[in-house]
């Protein structure tokens, strides 16, 4: 599956100042008008996004709640603490299966924060008190709180893979890489291993460009060749959901390219996660995008609803490059 023409926005990146792009919105809503149509038709499989007004929000210009049907996972009052640091303050949302969802927003207000809650990570500070981190409510996955008492968390994070900002691959070869989850969950058959590397750098687009040099060196390969080697990887332990955070951000134009294109074909087996600090990338691959600010999820809706008529004047403010 490929994106569509959507014009790039490439002055966001973390810590560079986003101008306000002479005609962006207009551009994005250009583009988005044959999606809206397409996507107000019912479509086998997909699932739609609905007013849930049923739960009373807090404080509806903050907290705005988004009920979906059939979700993969439901968000219900996360909240994170470093030490006396509120960092991400009763978000409530909800992921559906089989989708693109992008978090966007300022630098420095919770975006990754919050991603990294949706599968424990923040439980290695929790134990040696790096951050005093501390985080409450619910993250149901399957209807099952990955945050109950009792629950794997090693066993969350094989349902929940994570894909981060740089590539951080193990100094091994390729094929070891990619290979390393399966070795992990006990498998040492060598064709069963053969079969699982081909089939996970096929699913990364990478099969064909590195089948001939599997005992290379994995850092030797290109900046966006690292990342979806990190990303056949990560599908090698057999998750559920993909988190990726800024996962083009330290990439050339092609290679950001090549990954974008891979997320969408991925999206047919997997739920994905996106945090992304480029406001065009978020309109071409994400199907529903959560604007986060000082901590708040203030909206979250289609991603055509958003980029075209956003409710909240701060999101309206962020994707038309006013603020950010």
């Amino acid at each position: 599956m490929k994106r569509g023409n959507v014009p790039s926005d490439d002055g966001d990146r973390e810590g560079t100042p986003r101008e306000d792009p002479p005609g962006f919105l207009e551009r994005i809503r250009g583009h988005f008008q044959g999606r809206r149509e397409q996507n107000e038709t019912p479509q086998p499989g997909r699932v739609a996004l609905e007013t849930d007004s049923s739960v009373p929000a807090r404080d509806t210009e903050l907290n705005g709640r988004v009920r979906l049907l059939s979700p993969k996972m439901v968000i219900d009052d996360l909240n994170v603490y470093f030490g006396n640091d509120h960092v991400i303050k009763n978000v409530s949302m909800e992921i559906p299966d089989h989708e693109v969802t992008a978090l966007i927003g300022p630098s420095a207000v919770g975006k990754t924060t919050a991603l990294r809650a949706l599968n424990r990570m923040h439980d290695h500070n929790m134990q040696v008190h790096t951050h005093n981190a501390r985080v409450t409510g619910r993250v149901l996955l399957d209807d099952t709180d990955i945050y109950a008492a009792g629950t794997d968390d090693v066993a969350v994070r094989g349902r929940i893979g994570m894909v981060f900002q740089q590539a951080n691959l193990f100094p091994m070869s390729i094929y070891n890489n990619v290979v390393f989850g399966a070795r992990i969950r006990g498998i040492k058959d060598r064709r069963v291993l053969d079969e699982i590397a081909e089939r996970n750098l096929q699913a990364a687009a990478l099969w064909d460009e590195v089948k001939d040099r599997l005992n290379g060196f994995a850092k030797e390969l290109s900046g966006g060749q690292q990342q979806r080697l990190c990303i056949a990887r990560t599908l090698g332990a057999e998750p559920e959901i993909l988190l990726m955070d800024e996962p083009t951000s330290a990439l050339d134009p092609g290679a950001t390219m090549k990954v974008e294109d891979l997320i969408l074909e991925l999206k047919q087996n997997y739920t994905i996660v996106i945090v992304t600090h480029n406001m065009g990338q978020a309109a071409r691959i994400s199907d529903n995008t959560a604007y986060f600010h000082d901590g708040n999820l203030i909206e979250m809706d289609k991603t055509t609803k958003i980029f075209t008529t956003p409710q909240n004047k701060l999101t309206e403010d962020f994707v038309t490059g006013r603020i950010g």
